[in-house]
This record gives C-alpha cells, sequence and structure tokens, in this order.
C-alpha cells in the first residue's frame, strides 16, 4: 500500500445512486408498512389499555392526519433546506418516534407518537421521491418501478398480515421496533453517503397558504378516517368534514392567485403532469376502496375470518411485484398511453369480477382475480407515476412531487370513505351485515372509479421519454 493509499480518506460503502435506492426504500418500506400494519393490532392495543377499540382507532386515524399535514409544507422545506436534510431528518423523527410508540405507556402517549410518526411520514414521501427521481434522468425511469412498487404498493398490503403475526406471536409493541434498527441504518448510510445538491431558491414561506390547506387537510382526513365508524351525521365528523372542505376550498382559491405558493397547483395545467395527478387521485381511490371492501365481501360470502379474509387479497402484492417488470419492458416499446389505457380499462373489469355473484365462494377465482388487480392496475399506476414527471424541470420536482402525493393520498381516502359510505347506506340496519349485496355495490363503484381514468390517461404522451439530445 502506498503512502497516498494509506492517507486517503476511507469511502463510504455505499455511494451515488446505489446509498440513494437504499436508503430511499429503507425508509419508504417503514413508511408503507405502518400505514397497515397497526390495523390488526387494534384489539390487542385497547385491551392491554383497558380502552375500548372505537379508542384504539384513534392511533390509526392520528397517523393519516400527521401525514396530511406534513405533505403541504414537504416542497417547500425541501428547497430551502435541502433535499437529503430535510429527508434524513424526517427518517430520525420517524424512527424516534417509532421508539417511543413501542414504549408508550398508554393510549395518549401512543396517539401522540403515531402523530409525530405521520408527520414525518408526510415528509419522506414527496422528498425522498424528489431525492429518487433526481438520481435519474427521465429515460432511466422505467427502470424504477421494481423500486417504487415495493414501498408504495407492496409494504401496505404485507401490512396487515404481518401485524398480526407479530401481534400473536411476539406483541403489538414489535409492529414498531422493527423499524427502529432499519431507520437507524438508514440514517446512518444516508449521513456519510448522500451528498447535498444545489437546490432552488425556496422563495418566501406561503403563511397564508400554511395556514389554510395544513388545518383542511387534517380536518378533512380526521373525518373520512372517522366517518365510517362514528357516522356521517356525527356532530365531531360532521364539523371537521364541512370546516376542512371550507379551508380547502380556500387554500385551492389562494394557491391559484398567490405568486409564491405553498402547493403549486398551476403545475396541474401540464398536460402530462396534470393527467398523471388526475389519474394517481382515481387509481388510488378505485385500489383503496377495492382492498377495504373486498375483505368485507369474503366475510360476507363465505363467512371467512378477518385473517382469511386479509389473506385473500394476498395475492394483489404478488400481482404487484410482476407490474414492475412488465412497466420495465413494455414501456419502453409501448409509450405510456398505449400501456396505460388498455390496463385500467382491463383493471374496472376486473374490479367488477370481484362483484359477480359466486365469485366470493371461490377460492381460486378470488386469488386469481387479486393477482389480476395487482398486476394490471399496478401496470398502470407505475406507468402513471414514473410517466407524469417527464417534463417536470428539476427546480420544480420537490412541489411537484408534494402536489402529486397530496393528490394520491387524498384519492385513497376517498375511496375507502366511498366505499363505507355505499355500505352503511345499502345495508338494511345501516351496518355491516352479513348480505353482500352492499359490497358488492362498493366494488363496482372501485371499477367505475378506475375506468374513469381510462378516460384521462388520453392525455397521455404516447411516446416513453427518451435520452437527452446529444451536444
Amino acid at each position: 500500500m502506498t503512502h497516498a493509499e494509506a492517507d486517503a480518506p476511507a469511502r463510504p460503502l455505499f455511494t451515488g445512486r446505489l446509498a440513494v435506492v437504499l436508503v430511499y426504500t429503507a425508509a419508504m418500506c417503514m413508511n408503507g408498512l405502518d400505514s397497515t400494519i397497526v390495523n390488526p393490532a387494534l384489539f390487542a392495543i385497547a385491551g392491554d389499555f383497558g380502552r375500548p377499540v372505537s379508542a384504539a382507532n384513534a392511533v390509526e386515524t392520528a397517523f393519516l392526519v400527521g401525514l396530511a399535514v406534513g405533505l403541504p409544507v414537504a416542497g417547500w422545506l425541501g428547497d430551502r433546506f435541502g433535499v437529503r436534510r430535510v429527508f434524513l431528518g424526517a427518517l430520525a423523527v420517524f424512527t424516534l418516534a417509532s421508539a417511543v410508540c413501542a414504549a408508550a405507556p398508554g393510549l395518549g402517549t401512543l396517539t401522540a407518537a403515531r402523530a409525530v410518526q405521520g408527520v414525518a411520514g408526510g415528509l419522506l414521501t414527496p422528498v425522498g421521491m424528489t431525492l429518487l427521481f433526481r438520481a435519474f434522468a427521465p429515460h432511466e425511469r422505467a427502470g424504477l418501478g421494481k423500486v417504487l412498487i415495493v414501498p408504495t404498493a407492496l409494504m401496505p398490503a404485507l401490512g396487515p398480515p404481518l401485524g398480526g403475526f407479530l401481534t400473536e406471536h411476539l406483541s403489538w409493541h414489535w409492529l414498531f421496533l422493527v423499524n427502529v434498527p432499519i431507520g437507524v441504518a438508514a440514517v446512518l448510510t444516508g449521513v456519510f453517503a448522500l451528498r447535498d445538491q444545489q437546490e432552488p431558491p425556496a422563495g418566501r414561506f406561503d403563511t397564508t397558504g400554511f395556514l389554510l390547506a395544513t388545518p383542511g387537510l387534517g380536518l378533512l382526513t380526521y373525518a373520512l378516517g372517522f366517518g365510517p365508524a362514528h357516522g356521517w351525521d356525527s356532530p365531531a365528523v360532521l364539523a371537521a368534514g364541512v370546516l376542512g372542505a371550507v379551508l380547502l376550498g380556500l387554500a385551492v382559491r389562494h394557491q391559484l392567485g398567490a405568486q409564491e405558493p405553498l402547493v403549486d397547483l398551476r403545475l396541474l395545467a401540464d398536460r402530462t403532469f396534470g393527467a398523471a395527478s388526475w389519474l394517481a387521485l382515481l387509481t388510488a381511490a378505485g385500489l383503496m376502496g377495492a382492498l377495504f371492501a373486498f375483505p368485507l365481501l369474503y366475510q360476507a360470502a363465505l363467512g371467512a375470518s378477518a385473517l382469511d379474509a386479509g389473506l385473500s387479497v394476498f395475492p394483489e402484492a404478488i400481482g404487484l411485484m410482476a407490474a414492475s417488470q412488465v412497466v420495465d419492458r413494455l414501456l419502453p416499446r409501448l409509450g405510456p398511453r398505449r400501456l396505460a389505457l388498455p390496463a385500467l380499462l382491463l383493471a374496472a373489469l376486473v374490479l367488477a369480477a370481484l362483484a359477480l355473484p359466486g365469485v366470493g365462494e371461490n377460492v381460486w377465482a378470488v386469488r386469481a382475480l387479486m393477482f389480476g388487480v395487482g398486476l394490471i392496475l399496478g401496470t398502470a399506476v407505475l406507468t402513471v407515476q414514473i410517466a407524469g414527471f417527464a417534463d417536470v424541470a428539476p427546480p420544480a420536482m420537490g412541489r411537484a412531487m408534494g402536489l402529486f402525493t397530496i393528490v394520491r393520498t387524498l384519492g385513497g381516502a376517498f375511496g375507502i370513505a366511498g366505499a363505507a359510505a355505499l355500505i352503511g347506506a345499502l345495508a338494511e340496519d345501516g351496518t355491516h351485515g352479513a348480505e353482500p349485496g352492499p359490497y358488492r355495490v362498493a366494488l363496482l363503484a372501485t371499477a367505475g372509479a378506475v375506468a374513469l381514468g381510462a378516460l384521462v390517461a388520453t392525455r397521455l404522451p404516447r411516446e416513453a421519454p427518451g435520452p437527452p439530445p446529444m451536444d
């Protein structure tokens, strides 16, 4: 070894784009799992703290409300303090909040820590995708399907069965403890391997937009989260929903007229990005609504247990993994429009088939159709997500990611709330009964949302993003 080699600083194990992919995947897998992993543990949590299950539901709703609160400011914070710093800071807070959740002595502490987790998660999603998309040119992003599909779709699908397994064989505390070593490793890797990048000017902070959009999103998410369980005419739900909608309406009006808006809604005027954003809303509504309604139908049609019903949707996760391979190979050949449009139409038919009488009684038909949902709808979702940012300039990437994530998150919340509202309205006693009819109507509504997306897909470009021109 020469003196120069001996004196040279040690190189980090992971550098460049590999480090970005590893840290992004670890962080977003934690975030994706935590959006669903707690659901099967609510009974155990309520029992440990001597509280009713309705009170334990606040643990999940607090996470969703925190998520909605963090989303609007993510883009500005990334521009102001740097994407790397905000991402690693949010990841550190998420990891610390996970440790507090695991050690929580009471339901209040657990709910508060979950809210902090949600705020950090709301920052992680758009800032993390900005970090990832800046590392890869538009023509290289088709290959990111294998990365994007794991945290955004596979982890939420794995959450319920993993949460049930850990709760049954260990304890609910492990739902949060598993995040700690992963989070610490990801933060340390990011600190030593990720580099700061030149950020666009952040501009003046839009205080008015923040004071309107942040509570508006939080209140609306609260109403959507508690409405199906507590009733839409509950005073708290009704007040939160109305006030949240009013504040969001005022926020939209302000954002469109502001010189430096917190959330730049004018990005929706771009043909490709606008179409991708509306498609994100419709596909998230369809997918999340179906994943909510179908396990209930499965129990109503077959008398299956909650665990069996949760496992019945697992083939969807396998289909999603296959979708990443399909997009990697077909998007460069077919282009976004010719790949997404037929996929959306076919996905709508598959969702409608789940509502047909007799399907719920056939276990293998259920498995095949759920695999089809993951494969076909996953292909459309990934295509839209990759194509939508092809024309977004790097300086606008952070705020575009924030807007896209807000739209997609609200779409999922609307899908679940809409399905729950249909089921509640059509059930004879207004509750979840044994008749499968209301659940089938809800599934048909989710199919309709996805079919509507096929009309929007006609605005996607024909050609896939190509490499930049040679100088």
